[in-house]
């Protein structure tokens, strides 16, 4: 058994929180010529968990691929995916500063759900785990919402922001997972670790 795993996630907020649990870790990243992207894509209809979920599947059988392909050294791979959903619409990164504008308006307010899925996979094997977790936002006005945008925090998260940045002035209750609404919900994690032979 190895004693380190493969992160496969550009988010050095999941380098963190696997830190916390003590897990040593290598990264994984894409090549360039993988189109990570693609994997996004969402279907006509698809509701906002299976669609969490196929993405953290697909992304996990991309670094799989891509650990063989390198002939690394065998070790679990672990990725993560992180959606916002109001109702059935997902909210993905936002595709500039205008959309970023848009998501937060049309969250302010009212009451979402982060969902994080999290897979682990080695040789044949595949495991997986979602968390679902419900944040608040209070009522916020156009000129906050500019500002924050005009941070450049919102860029590359789903949802247009980090509840661990300034956007935590916007929340007004949170119920589930903080880690989860980070985008590695530890609970989870430690469990599909413990899988594989790790203690956290």
């Amino acid at each position: 058994m190895s004693d380190f795993i493969y992160l496969a996630s550009q988010s050095p907020r999941r380098g963190q929180l696997l830190e916390q649990l003590g897990i040593r870790y290598e990264l994984l990243l894409a090549d360039a010529m993988e189109d990570a992207e693609s994997l996004e894509v969402i279907l006509p209809n698809e509701a906002p968990a299976s669609y969490v979920q196929r993405v953290t599947r697909l992304k996990l059988e991309a670094a799989l691929k891509r650990l063989k392909r390198r002939g690394l050294p065998v070790a679990p791979v672990l990725c993560a995916d992180t959606t916002v959903a109001l109702g059935r619409t997902i909210y993905g990164k936002p595709a500039d500063a205008a959309d970023a504008q848009r998501m937060l308006a049309e969250l302010s307010g009212k009451t979402h759900r982060v969902l994080t899925a999290v897979a682990m996979g080695q040789g044949k094997r595949r495991e997986q785990s979602l968390s679902v977790s419900r944040v608040t936002f209070s009522s916020t006005g156009a000129h906050q919402i500019r500002e924050y945008v005009a941070s450049g925090e919102p860029m590359g998260k789903a949802g247009a922001y980090a509840v661990q940045g300034r956007a935590a002035a916007f929340i007004s209750t949170i119920a589930g997972s903080y880690s989860g609404i980070m985008g590695l919900p530890m609970f989870e994690t430690a469990q599909l670790l413990a899988r594989f032979g790790f203690k956290p």
